[in-house]
């Protein structure tokens, strides 16, 4: 573990050459100042707007979490074919800013492009964490089921009531997951959270963004009172009846999408220009094309991407180590892990997208903001993880008084090996972070992405959609099998 650990450190170092990490703002202190003078004293100009928008933000997230629990929970089932486990790698390979992107052409700007683009990617993730519940569960009593019985009513009388409080902590996890996916679909102009803090942040409105901020954390903190299975469908129901549905979808939309829109240009040219729409399947122009947005777009975006996820890898890795002790018992005073415990609340419940685009306006335009913000929000993921795990692990009689020694010889060599699983758990996740937040203008994969659907390219979006998806599938695999060799297992936890 040391040696992997040594390994993936001097990488991090490598790619810490290559990168951007200028500061352009001329006077980055004094925005700072206006930003920390806009926390202390938070404004609300429009309480009506705000509620509809905290509405919206809750609605579309618990419609997407709701399709993604049913479509998730069904590709567990057979998650033991190898076509499901691929295409819900795929599914989930992609960020929920992607598909939302992918999704406007078809249905535009409106709820169900919202909720369609959470769904799609967390049944992917559901189905993959729902299948290792199942297959670390008790199996004596399906396996004596009669022949006949069908995987779906085995899973309900067997299963279910053996794993069912661990399905509930990771859906409420994810659901809190939901909430930040939904708040950061705004950004890109749908109707939540994220439009209004994006116009704040824009126009320096420092007291109104941090009103909405506050807001969005009191939101998420009710959820352990009211998210409950008993309760969920009250607010399910009125999120169904008070969303609007009004799209643009329809079979026609779908068939010129699929047929059309995402076949490569060369396919297209002569039938574009003559007015007939016609495809022709010329081989060498489409082969050039490809090549051609490969090398232009996909590899350096590629490369980008790749830079800053090792970076972000290392940088979490690092935060969390440092910075979990003050939140555990046996380092800290009681005060000390409140506010530590309130730190990485805050930093883990701000998505990585608001955090990064608040560095962007300190910072300017660089890889600064998108590692600051990454590691920000992992760290405080991993760290509050590693807390959980050192209250769990009891110390001898005579363990030392000092707390380093306590943290050297007694904690840290107990909780590394399912510190790297987290750490490693996560590194698809970062990955997929570490793309979309090209949207900000770093030239990550996203960049391009986001460039081409901008000039309505969706044959040069797909394709990159593609690679960055593929790109994603390759980390999750390196992973797993790191994670194999070092006999390392995170196990299952509501939180990764």
């Amino acid at each position: 573990m040391v040696r992997t650990s040594l390994s993936f450190l001097a990488l991090a170092g490598i790619a810490l050459l290559f990168s951007d990490l200028s500061i352009s703002t001329l006077d980055p202190w004094q925005e700072l100042g206006r930003m920390l003078q806009g926390m202390l004293s938070p404004r609300i100009t429009d309480p009506w707007e705000l509620a509809r928008g905290l509405a919206r933000t809750l609605s579309i997230a618990l419609l997407g979490i709701s399709l993604a629990v049913a479509g998730g929970g069904l590709f567990a089932l057979y998650f033991d074919h190898r076509p499901v486990r691929l295409f819900c790698a795929f599914i989930r390979a992609v960020h929920e800013l992607f598909w939302a992107l992918l999704l406007m052409p078809l249905m535009g700007l409106n709820a169900l492009c919202a909720v369609l683009a959470i769904a799609i990617p967390y049944a992917g993730v559901f189905a993959k964490v729902y299948a290792e519940i199942i297959q670390e569960s008790e199996r004596q009593a399906t396996d004596s089921l009669p022949p006949g019985v069908s995987r779906l009513s085995g899973f309900f009388f067997t299963t279910l009531p053996l794993i069912y409080r661990d399905l509930k902590n990771y859906t409420s996890y994810r659901f809190e997951c939901g909430l930040r996916s939904s708040a950061i679909l705004g950004f890109i102009g749908l109707p939540t959270l994220g439009y209004h803090l994006e116009t704040a942040f824009s126009e320096a409105h420092y007291s109104e963004a941090a009103a909405l901020l506050y807001c969005f954390f009191l939101l998420i903190i009710s959820l352990k009172y009211w998210a409950r299975p008993g309760f969920i469908v009250v607010p399910l129901v009125a999120a169904l009846l008070l969303t609007s549905w009004e799209s643009s979808l329809s079979l026609a939309n779908i068939t010129r999408f699929l047929s059309y829109d995402i076949l490569p240009w060369p396919m297209r040219e002569a039938g574009f220009y003559d007015g007939s729409r016609s495809v022709a399947f010329s081989l060498w122009p489409t082969l050039l094309w490809c090549k051609q947005v490969l090398v232009e777009q996909a590899l350096p975006g590629l490369w980008l991407t790749l830079l800053l996820s090792q970076i972000v890898l290392v940088g979490s890795g690092l935060f969390a180590l440092s910075g979990f002790p003050p939140a555990t018992t046996p380092l800290s005073s009681p005060a000390g892990r409140g506010l530590a415990h309130l730190l990485l609340v805050a930093l883990r419940t701000t998505p990585e997208y608001i955090l990064a685009y608040c560095f962007l306006v300190l910072w300017g335009p660089s890889m600064l903001p998108a590692i600051a913000a990454l590691v920000l929000h992992n760290g405080a993921i991993l760290a509050y993880l590693s807390a959980r795990d050192a209250d769990g692990i009891p110390l001898p009689f005579d363990a030392s008084e000092g707390r380093l020694n306590r943290y050297c010889y007694e904690l840290l060599p107990r909780l590394y090996g399912r510190f790297l699983a987290f750490l490693f758990y996560r590194w698809e996740v970062i990955m997929r972070e570490s793309a979309i937040l090209g949207i900000l203008g770093l030239h990550t994969l996203g960049f391009y992405i986001d460039s081409a659907m901008s000039v309505d390219h969706l044959d040069t979006a797909m394709l990159l959609i593609l690679v960055t998806a593929l790109a994603n599938m390759g980390v999750d695999s390196c992973s797993q099998e790191i994670r194999r060799r070092l006999r390392i297992s995170a196990e299952f936890t509501s939180s990764t």
